[in-house]
């Protein structure tokens, strides 16, 4: 591996740049960069109006990679997310029209708004890479990455992810309400033009290609590596889940921490990286028993409990 400086510099320069559009949330804004740099995607549920659709973003123009915006309604079809074959008169052959989905940054906003059969139309783009449309396979370029919004499942007009959709998206973070001083410090970038007018691009895709290649360097010793596998394991045994999480969240924990521990400027991962991370990567997957929902518990509470159990490695 390079000099750790450089990838943790790197990974800085993009965190920075980010913060000077969202404010006080720079705790969301690393995970957010700690799931493009593991190569997974990301899911940000919060209430309308605190800046999902602006970190998303924000986050794009960052990397200066290629971005497209999906707009999720009950009337989009598969087809509008992921390109279709359209006849040519004169070459008498069909053309492929790609879709948005063919981008490096895919912003899927307000994704639980579409019905499931579009938004099953992602699928294959996160887990595979590429979009298979008439038979014919399109590989999508690297760094590839899907940040999608969604309002609370409550909300009116909203349709619950599926938890095969919901399995393949590496973290989920909410932004959460600004306090006081951090409201009124938007109101001031804001009183004149939006600060993402004005946003560039700090680092180019080959540096975020360097930074996924670098991650995979980052050593994760025996214990660790068993302390994940435990955490999750424990989520498959309690009265209060229906569904555990699956393997593909053992290896996103895995994945994810060493990204944070690259972000970090450490070649290594320690325990409190996983302790950080089990509730952004596990809680989404999830699925509550009806008494632990009647009771009001949710996921999050579930698995701050399970860190309390699951021994530590020393």
């Amino acid at each position: 591996m390079q000099d750790l400086n450089t990838y943790s510099d790197l990974s800085r320069k993009i965190i920075d740049n980010i913060n000077t559009v969202i404010v006080g949330k720079e705790s969301v804004i690393e995970k957010a960069v700690a799931a493009l740099i593991a190569g997974g995607h990301l899911l940000i549920e919060d209430v309308p109006g605190v800046g999902k659709t602006v970190l998303a973003k924000s986050l794009a123009t960052t990397i200066g990679c290629s971005f497209r915006r999906i707009q999720f309604t009950p009337d989009l079809l598969p087809t509008d997310i992921t390109g279709v074959s359209i006849y040519n008169q004169d070459t008498r052959d069909f053309e492929f029209k790609p879709g948005p989905i063919l981008s490096q940054v895919v912003l899927a906003d307000e994704i639980n708004r579409a019905t499931p059969k579009s938004q099953s139309a992602l699928l294959e783009a996160m887990e595979e890479n590429q979009v298979t449309v008439d038979g014919t396979t399109h590989l999508l370029d690297r760094p590839f990455i899907v940040v999608a919004t969604q309002n609370p499942i409550e909300y009116e007009g909203t349709f619950p992810l599926p938890e095969a959709q919901l399995d393949r998206f590496l973290i989920r973070v909410t932004l959460g309400y600004p306090d006081i001083s951090q409201e009124l410090d938007i109101i001031d970038r804001l009183e004149t033009e939006h600060p993402l007018s004005t946003l560039g691009s700090v680092v180019a895709p080959k540096d975020i290609i360097a930074l996924q290649d670098a991650s995979i360097s980052v050593y994760v010793d025996q214990a660790i590596r068993q302390y994940i596998v435990n955490i999750v394991e424990w989520t498959r045994h309690r009265e209060q889940i229906s569904l555990g999480a699956s393997p593909r969240a053992s290896i996103g924990l895995f994945h994810t921490c060493r990204a944070l521990a690259l972000i970090r400027g450490r070649d290594y991962v320690i325990p409190d990286d996983v302790k950080e991370l089990a509730t952004p990567v596990l809680a989404h997957r999830l699925v509550l028993s009806a008494a632990a929902r009647i009771s009001g518990v949710n996921a999050s509470q579930i698995i701050s409990d399970l860190l309390e159990f699951v021994p530590v490695p020393i």
